[in-house]
């Protein structure tokens, strides 16, 4: 992966984890916050597409609605164990 991949990577998972938050009820967990969740959330939703068969080449806009569902089960899981 070059230099410019990678921080598209992260550029994605960023704008993935800040479109997740404003989706998710109770905004999520404030803006640094949820795009690291948005990062690790494009791997998760690249596993589970993987898991499910679907290829991953759909392009930018399938691989940041790919990323935008990780970041969305992601921060769902992490509200369980949020206190309130």
């Amino acid at each position: 992966m070059s230099l410019l991949g990678f921080v598209l990577y992260i550029l994605f998972g960023a704008l993935a984890g800040f479109i997740a938050g404003k989706i998710m009820k109770g905004g999520g967990f404030g803006f640094i916050l949820n795009c690291i969740i948005g990062i690790v959330g494009g791997v998760i939703g690249g596993w589970l597409m993987s898991l499910l068969k679907i290829d991953g080449t759909g392009g930018i806009i399938a691989q940041l609605v790919v990323a935008i569902i990780g970041a969305c089960l992601l921060i769902w899981v992490i509200s369980f164990f949020k206190k309130k």
